[in-house]
């Protein structure tokens, strides 16, 4: 069980991609897709060998990388990132069979993007050094940007600008606030300035005391600005819908269900225990920030014709219900924040999937264009039903015990925040709904929709494991929640010690 094995599998991949030709798609694509399912099972021996009874980092590594700097190759998991990691890993096979036959250009480049893509994300949720942090943080930029502007939709490049621009942006104050930070602790570990936090003396470390005060809110609001950019909290959203509904179906996915929670979780291991004080000041703001993104996003839905854009708006919505159980600060809320990132990456990841599945029959993704596709394509009709059910937090399925738990987190905060998020709700139940019945339902007015194919295997091999999972997560949420909970209390008692 190593973290860097599942870290170099999908780079190793990458380099033996660049070995076999590139008119060989098939080989390309068998290559990339047994690399993907290695680092897969990598992940499922982390969880297999994760210690439920600890809070602390697991399976670490560390090494000298610049030594001068006190700069470390410095990697492990806990309890939050473990099920990001394995989500990442998981979202990969299931993107490159996604595009099996949906990417005929450039096919190697392709799965290379996508490989170090997964590659850089996985190192976000694993680093243990800010500065390695913020290495990955910026190569995943890369293949993401690449991914929208060469194998996106007719306005790809614009999307793709706009998702470098905001992106890059952010990702410098953040880069300023951690050499800030440096030069005040003389350290780079998270470790380390975690103890700085909680009073502990640290050896070899220059500041004895954490960075709070006016600079510490001017840090926390450096850090939460790249983060909030990410989530992509209300008003800085607006880059994700272009993205989304430029990007192909594989680029889709992995945004959705990956890309977006590297700001909550750099909330989480960052921002938040870094600047506890400020983050607690700045909370009731963040707070109402996210509740307008709720509403805000699920009120965009409505008049959405395009179910790829309409899904992305839904994103904005969802985040901003996740960002709202973090910042509650307490147990429920977070537990439900770090268990809600799980069921939306498994969720809308899959609306995606079978949006894209769509759109290879018919070659256009206008809700007008569509009717009465149940009888004609009902295997499609079953799981686009259960996943719109997920998505709407249905009980008995992933998404009720997480927004439940954020419902009771917020209550316990303000009662005023969580009866908000219960219309943004209600408001989500109705647009997802009112989306099935004007795909599913109603009459088949065109003859392309009536002769319509079904899912095939191959389809249902990369959806079937989503629909389980949302099964599995909605009826047997105590396993999820007991391998995040000592995490959690641990996080509580940093931020609560730090916030004084």
């Amino acid at each position: 069980m190593s973290i860097t094995l599942t870290l170099l599998i999908p780079v190793a991949t990458a380099i033996l991609l660049l070995c076999i030709p590139k008119d060989k798609t098939a080989e390309l694509r068998m290559t990339a897709l047994f690399g993907s399912l290695a680092t897969l099972a990598f992940s499922l021996a982390l969880l297999g060998g994760f210690d439920a009874q600890t809070a602390d980092f697991q399976f670490t590594e560390k090494h000298e990388w610049v030594p001068s700097l006190r700069i470390h190759y410095h990697v492990g998991i806990d309890g939050i990132s473990l099920f990001l990691v394995v989500l990442s890993a998981l979202l990969t096979p299931i993107a490159i069979l996604c595009s099996w036959k949906s990417v005929e250009k450039r096919v190697r480049e392709f799965h290379i993007a996508l490989l170090l893509l997964t590659s850089g994300v996985i190192g976000v949720f694993v680093a243990l050094d800010l500065m390695l942090f913020y290495v990955f943080w910026e190569v995943m930029l890369i293949p993401m940007y690449l991914l929208i502007g060469i194998w996106g939709s007719a306005e790809r490049i614009r999307a793709a600008v706009k998702f470098f621009i905001y992106t890059m942006a952010g990702s410098l104050l953040m880069f300023l606030a951690i050499l800030y930070l440096y030069k005040h602790t003389g350290t780079f570990s998270v470790e380390e300035i975690y103890a700085l936090v909680n009073k502990h003396p640290v050896t070899g470390v220059v500041g004895k005391d954490p960075v709070t005060g006016d600079v510490g809110m001017w840090c926390f609001l450096a850090f939460a600005l790249s983060f909030a950019i990410k989530v992509p909290l209300f008003p800085l959203h607006t880059w994700l819908p272009d993205a989304h509904t430029e990007a192909p179906t594989a680029g889709s996915v992995i945004l959705a269900g990956v890309l977006l929670k590297l700001g909550i979780y750099g909330f989480i291991r960052f921002a938040i225990p870094f600047f506890p004080e400020a983050a607690d000041l700045a909370a009731p703001w963040i707070s109402i920030l996210a509740i307008i993104g709720i509403i805000f996003g699920a009120l965009m839905c409505f008049v959405q014709e395009d179910m790829k854009r309409l899904i992305a708006y839904s994103s904005v919505s969802h985040m901003g219900f996740i960002v709202l159980g973090l910042f509650a600060f307490n147990e429920q809320g977070v537990q439900g924040c770090v268990l809600q990132m799980v069921n939306h990456g498994i969720s809308t990841g899959a609306l995606f999937l079978l949006i894209g599945a769509i759109y290879e029959r018919r070659h256009t993704r206008r809700i007008i264009d569509f009717g009465g596709l149940a009888p004609v394509a009902p295997r499609l009709a079953i799981i686009f039903f259960i996943t719109t059910l997920s998505s709407i937090g249905l009980p008995f399925l992933n998404g009720f015990v997480g927004e439940f738990l954020i419902l009771q987190g917020a209550y316990s905060r303000n009662v005023y925040y969580a009866a908000f998020a219960g219309l943004g709700i209600i408001l989500g139940a109705v647009y997802m709904l009112t989306l099935y019945r004007r795909i599913f339902f109603g009459e088949t007015d065109l003859e392309e929709n009536a002769e319509m194919k079904d899912l095939e295997g191959r389809e249902l091999a990369f959806l079937l494991p989503l629909v389980g999972l949302m099964v599995f997560l909605g009826l047997f949420s105590p396993w999820f929640t007991s391998k995040i909970q000592p995490s959690i209390e641990q996080w509580l008692k940093l931020v609560q010690a730090g916030g004084g």
